[in-house]
C-alpha cells in the first residue's frame, strides 16, 4: 500500500509564492504519474498539474501555466508543486495523487492514490 502525504499549504498574499510537498511511503513507488489536483467550496476537484514519474513529462492546466511548476524527486519518493503568482481564485485545498494507468492522466477518476490535502489560501 502506498501512502501520500503533502505538505507546505498555508496562507498567503496575492502574488506570493508557496511550495508543496507529497511525500510517498510504502511499498516501493513506481507510479506512472503523480499529479496535483483542487478543490475549492462548492466546487468539483479539478486537475491543476501532473508529471510522469520515469520521462519527467509535465502537463498543466491553462490556468497555472507559467506560474505553478511541478518536479519530482525520485530518490525521496516525493513531489513537489512550486506556485508562483498566487491569485485569490487558487484558494483551495491541493491533492496530491499517483496513477498506474497510462491514460486519463487529467482525470481523478484514473488516480490510485491519494494524499489527505492541504489547504492553500491567497489573501487579496
Amino acid at each position: 500500500q502506498v501512502q501520500l502525504v503533502e505538505s507546505g499549504g498555508g496562507l498567503v498574499q496575492a502574488g506570493g509564492s508557496l511550495r508543496l510537498s507529497c511525500a510517498a511511503s510504502g511499498r516501493a513507488f513506481s507510479p506512472y504519474a503523480m499529479g496535483w489536483f483542487r478543490q475549492a467550496p462548492g466546487e468539483e476537484r479539478e486537475f491543476v498539474a501532473a508529471i510522469t514519474w520515469s520521462a519527467g513529462s509535465t502537463y498543466y492546466t491553462d490556468s497555472v501555466k507559467g506560474r505553478f511548476t511541478i518536479s519530482r524527486d525520485m530518490a525521496k519518493s516525493t513531489g513537489y508543486l512550486q506556485m508562483n503568482g498566487l491569485k485569490p481564485e487558487d484558494t483551495a485545498v491541493y491533492y496530491c495523487a499517483a496513477t498506474s494507468n497510462i491514460f486519463g492522466i487529467r482525470l481523478s477518476l484514473y488516480y490510485n492514490y491519494w494524499g489527505q490535502g492541504t489547504q492553500v489560501t491567497v489573501s487579496s
